[in-house]
């Protein structure tokens, strides 16, 4: 097996694993000096800034599992060179506080550095994102309108 194959398994295994909510499965995957960055506004979702090592992905993943009951995912597109494999993915998380489904897609991008996820970086279409968690169209606030139309 090439070592693309390999990666591209190693990454769908790290994410069966984070559905699965078994976060010490998925931290196996990963080094010990992991390195986790999302492009996501951190003043909405502190828990997404960056992170650096097992025990803050751990933070970080146990988290997103206290606000979602239930995440799945499809991938659309995963495409591996070397000990780099990139994914576009489409994430549903439903939330606990009203079963609502949140739909984020995202681009992902993992490096490998001796069979293990050394660094995790992704790109989410923050604007999207921030709607539907807050339950609210953001454009009003953004370019200073009142919300309420006045």
């Amino acid at each position: 097996m090439t070592v693309e194959k390999l990666n591209r398994q190693r990454v769908l295994h790290l994410l069966d694993a984070i559905t699965r909510s078994d976060l010490e499965a998925a931290l196996s995957c990963c080094t010990d000096d992991v390195d986790f960055l999302t492009h996501a506004p951190i003043d909405v979702l502190p828990h997404m800034g960056p992170r650096h090592g097992k025990a803050e992905l751990r933070e970080l993943w146990r988290t997103v599992q206290a606000r979602y009951s239930e995440t799945r995912y499809q991938v659309p597109q995963i495409v591996a060179e070397g000990d780099v494999v990139a994914a576009y993915l489409r994430v549903f998380f439903k939330k606990r506080s009203n079963d609502r489904i949140i739909q984020v897609d995202m681009a992902v991008f993992y490096s490998f550095r001796n069979g293990q996820v050394a660094q995790i970086r992704e790109i989410i279409d923050s604007y999207d994102l921030v709607q539907q968690v807050l339950e609210r169209e953001i454009g009003p606030l953004i370019v200073g309108e009142r919300v309420d139309g006045r």
